[in-house]
């Protein structure tokens, strides 16, 4: 008898639940179905990469698929444009980079390629140059064969090799001029030299390039108690 009870009252808990027996209309929930829609990404063309590359008339250029090598009285350079971007020649002479699909890292290497390929041209064409200046008492340069020799300071003089390609002048022994063809490789062989000694804020003393500006800080000396 008290099984039959249990399972009477079990009963009526599962007939309450679902509402059969209680007469309590249980509201069901609509399932929608959530749909995802794509959007085609709009890339706006980049300012830089629409404009066009103006060749010399000393500068030689070769396109192979999407290679290109150019080759100029100062030196030969190489390039490898990825997939969604390619360059074109048009009947001036100029050169043209464009986008062979439209993505938003198209956009981004339509940009940088354009830029990449201008420099080479410059670079073959004209060179690119960077000017340091030594400040500081008994700071100087100076060349002994293809090594350029730095007193900064330290209780041994700093020695460092020239690499292939780049040219270096010194002037006065307190202003080192360093140029080349690939500007990638002027500008960092020029930051190895002043990372030798960054200019300090207080006297300004080190390897600093000639255009910057360095900002000073007040020492303790010279606050006002």
């Amino acid at each position: 008898m008290a099984s039959s009870i249990i399972s009477l009252q079990t009963s009526n808990l599962r007939s309450a639940f679902l509402g059969e027996k209680t007469g309590i209309c249980v509201s069901s929930i609509p399932i929608t179905r959530v749909s995802l829609v794509r959007k085609a990404i709009e890339c706006k063309e980049s300012r830089i990469g629409k404009q066009p590359i103006t060749v010399p008339s000393n500068v030689t250029i070769t396109m192979e698929g999407q290679d290109i090598k150019v080759k100029g009285p100062l030196g030969e350079m190489a390039l490898t444009y990825p997939r969604e971007v390619k360059v074109d020649r048009e009947e001036s002479g100029a050169l043209r980079v464009r986008k062979s699909v439209e993505t938003r890292r198209a956009n981004q290497m339509h940009g940088l390629f354009r830029t990449l390929t201008d420099n080479m041209v410059v670079g073959v064409s004209k060179g690119f140059e960077k000017r340091l200046q030594l400040i500081g008492v008994g700071y100087r340069a100076t060349l002994e064969g293809k090594d350029l020799v730095l007193s900064l300071g330290f209780s041994h003089p700093v020695r460092m090799a020239i690499p292939d390609g780049i040219q270096v002048k010194v002037e006065e022994n307190t202003r080192i001029v360093v140029s080349g063809y690939d500007k990638s490789d002027v500008g960092q062989f020029a930051a190895t030299i002043r990372k030798w000694r960054p200019p300090e804020p207080y006297k300004g003393k080190g390897v600093k390039y000639a255009d910057e500006v360095i900002r000073r800080k007040e020492g303790k000396a010279g606050k006002k108690k």
